[in-house]
């Protein structure tokens, strides 16, 4: 014990002192080792290209380029290229939706049947707010409808059925594109235009983002970064180029740094931007505060297209994206009223150490207070396993936890892994951990594994 408190205190006192260090730096010295950072961990990624923005306060402190716009040559990333954002795509839609919101035009707690007909009865009974808390119980799905069309999207959540559903609405957080999909076709049905024409008169036009774009046609026209696969280091242009109309609101957006930075100024200020109010305060309000817990000890929400949780001490809220070819992360610590925006035009790739060199930089953290001592918890015996064993599902994908002979195993496509218990109610192998949630009855009903959840059928 003695040996773990002394190696622990010699951890705090070096934490100590990368703190006081990042604080006594001058900000061209942040932002130098920041861009050391950046460069070094492209090239240990091989990613093509890249571009970071940080915001503090109203104003842009740096944004720069990184690589180039295509593993086969291009011309070199700037802050004005044009990257698909992926998933951050959804803090924009509920924005989107939000707006519509403070001009009286729809509510978040108002059943999704007041603004679209004709679909099934369990989904007609949803609300903008489950929807866009990730609460509904709709599977992480995908579609049969293929298209550039603009009618695409309506012809993708027409075609739902209530067996679209995993579990019953706000039981459980679990991560649904579809949950965006549903909020961009209300956007578009309140406005009274497409969907990518909404998003412009909505939000870009408002924000001055005048290189934002959902129409591939549109953002081609703009120096824009290609998409790559990418196999370890080696990347590859990624062709043909990914499209789809039918799921624009969950993940589609092309934009640049110099316009994401426009719409994290406005966030960090209560909506107003170049001394004008260019967002509702309304809107900044609902983006910003927790709608929905993730299970778990931790205090970790989710808001409406964004999570929020403590990073060393730090209120942040932020989110990650993917699109085909593409990587992104729009990231805010409002009390410090700090942001940041990573775009890359490699398969799911943030720069994830880059991030964190950020937060050390900017960011007032703090060292972890515990002892570096295990975990304390209560094993569970073998009558305890029983309770968690049973088959739990999220379509297409079955989890079956098994006890045998006092061990627990989990049984996935076909292959049996061991579990190991890492806290209370939960046990992990080396692909990811698994916690075991009890309903009200103190049943366990779901099973999350981190961002998602399946229910228990057997």
């Amino acid at each position: 014990m003695k040996k773990t408190i002394r190696v622990s205190v010699m951890l705090l006192a070096l934490f100590a002192f990368f703190a006081i260090a990042a604080a006594s730096q001058s900000l061209p010295e942040k932002l130098a080792e920041l861009e050391k950072t950046a460069a070094a961990e492209m090239d240990s990624t091989g990613t093509p290209g890249a571009a970071i923005a940080i915001v503090s306060g109203d104003g842009v402190v740096w944004a720069k380029g990184f690589g180039k716009t295509s593993a086969e040559g291009g011309s070199n990333v700037t802050a004005d290229t044009l990257f698909r954002i992926g998933s951050t795509t959804k803090m924009f839609t509920a924005a989107a939706f939000a707006v519509l919101a403070d001009q009286k035009k729809t509510r978040f707690d108002a059943p999704v049947s007041t603004y679209v007909s004709g679909l099934p009865p369990k989904v007609s009974g949803l609300t903008p707010h489950m929807l866009m808390s990730q609460s509904s119980g709709l599977r992480d799905m995908n579609t049969d409808v293929m298209s550039d069309d603009d009618g695409a999207l309506a012809a993708n959540v027409a075609a739902w059925k209530d067996t679209a559903f995993f579990t019953d609405p706000s039981t459980i957080y679990s991560y649904s594109s579809a949950n965006f999909w549903l909020t961009g076709l209300i956007v578009e049905k309140i406005h009274g235009k497409p969907y990518a024409d909404a998003m412009s008169d909505l939000l870009f036009q408002p924000l001055g983002m005048k290189h934002s774009f959902l129409r591939p046609r549109e953002a081609m026209t703009y120096p824009l970064a290609l998409g790559h696969n990418r196999q370890g280091k080696e990347h590859s242009v990624n062709r043909p180029a990914a499209n789809n109309a039918a799921i624009y609101p969950g993940g589609s957006i092309f934009s640049s740094v110099n316009d994401i930075s426009r719409w994290m100024i406005a966030v960090l200020n209560d909506g107003k931007i170049d001394g004008k109010q260019a967002l509702p305060s309304s809107v900044v309000k609902e983006l910003m505060k927790p709608q929905f817990s993730l299970p778990g000890d931790e205090p970790v929400f989710y808001s409406y297209g964004l999570m929020g949780y403590k990073v060393g001490g730090v209120d942040t809220i932020s989110h990650g994206g993917v699109s085909r070819g593409y990587g992104a992360t729009i990231f805010f610590a409002p009390v410090q009223r700090y942001a940041l925006v990573v775009l890359t035009n490699s398969n799911g790739q943030t720069l994830p150490r880059t991030r964190q060199k950020f937060n050390q930089l900017f960011l007032p953290l703090k060292p972890d207070a515990g002892d570096g001592s295990p975990k304390k918890f209560e094993a569970a015996d073998e009558t305890q396993l029983r309770k968690y064993a049973g088959k739990f599902r999220h379509e297409p994908q079955t989890w079956e936890f098994l006890v045998r002979d006092g061990k627990f195993y989990l049984k996935l496509d076909g292959s049996e892994h061991e579990l190991r218990q890492t806290d209370k109610d939960t046990f992990g192998y080396p692909q990811g951990e698994f916690l075991f949630v009890a309903n009200s009855k103190g049943n366990f009903q779901h099973v999350f594994m981190g961002l998602y959840a399946a229910r228990r059928v057997e």
